[in-house]
């Protein structure tokens, strides 16, 4: 238990437009959902999902309905969830979520991206295995004892427990528990700020700040791609 790690690269150089990226992922998201399991977020988990953390991010309602129209429209774009994996420079493994309609772009743009970085893309589980896939949840910290709360989630697929920079709770779940944990912190009368799919390393690789550096440029170029999602690697 405790305060749980986040990575330094947000300290390391400006960022881009972040708000305009996460609107566009959770479009993404929303559009997948959608396709999945129907528009109404009261018999579609996913949907809800992506409507919370779109308020996390303070998307507009009237863009998240739009989204939502967007998506049972019969101009609808018809997104397919691929995982890449690669590595960036010296060694520090990289997997990437992306949402695309193009398969064959996005391949093309991460493989530039990869090189240009002094990466180089790799095949489906050459790092995948670095990795665990968990469910992350963002939880008002209302005073709660992380103690007690730890006991009471236990049965819920918890697996870590702590608090991130801003005092807020993070839990995270086995990947297959996602929706029991949802679940469990409904009821419970928690307020979830956001939760998300995450991968999260096994073990990192320590660099100094010049490969670092390097690392994370290569990361913030993933990032930026319209079909990328997430990024994750093991730095640490």
């Amino acid at each position: 238990m405790g305060r749980i790690f986040e990575v330094r690269k947000s300290t390391m150089f400006a960022r881009w437009d972040k708000m305009a990226k996460a609107f566009s992922r959770i479009g993404k998201e929303i559009a997948i959902a959608v396709k999945a399991s129907g528009p109404d977020p009261d018999n579609n988990p996913a949907l809800r999902r992506c409507i919370l953390n779109a308020k996390s991010v303070n998307m507009p309602k009237d863009r998240v309905d739009a989204a939502i129209k967007r998506a049972q429209g019969k101009d609808k774009t018809d997104y397919e969830e691929v995982v890449y994996e690669g590595y960036a420079p010296h060694g520090v493994a990289v997997i990437i979520d992306t949402a695309t309609d193009n398969t064959t772009r996005t391949v093309a743009n991460l493989r530039m991206h990869f090189t240009k970085g002094g990466g180089s893309l790799g095949n489906s589980g050459s790092v995948g295995f670095l990795f665990n896939r968990v469910g992350e949840f963002k939880v008002k910290n209302a005073g709660q004892n992380l103690e007690e709360l730890e006991l009471e989630l236990i049965d819920f697929g918890l697996e870590e427990i702590g608090e991130d920079s801003e005092g807020n709770i993070i839990i995270r779940a086995a990947f297959t528990e996602f929706g029991n944990m949802a679940k469990a912190l409904e009821d419970k009368g928690l307020e979830v700020i956001s939760s998300e799919l995450k991968r999260i390393p096994t073990t990192t690789v320590e660099l100094s700040e010049e490969q670092a550096k390097e690392v994370l440029e290569l990361v913030d170029r993933l990032e930026q791609d319209d079909d990328v999602q997430q990024v994750f690697y093991n730095l640490k």
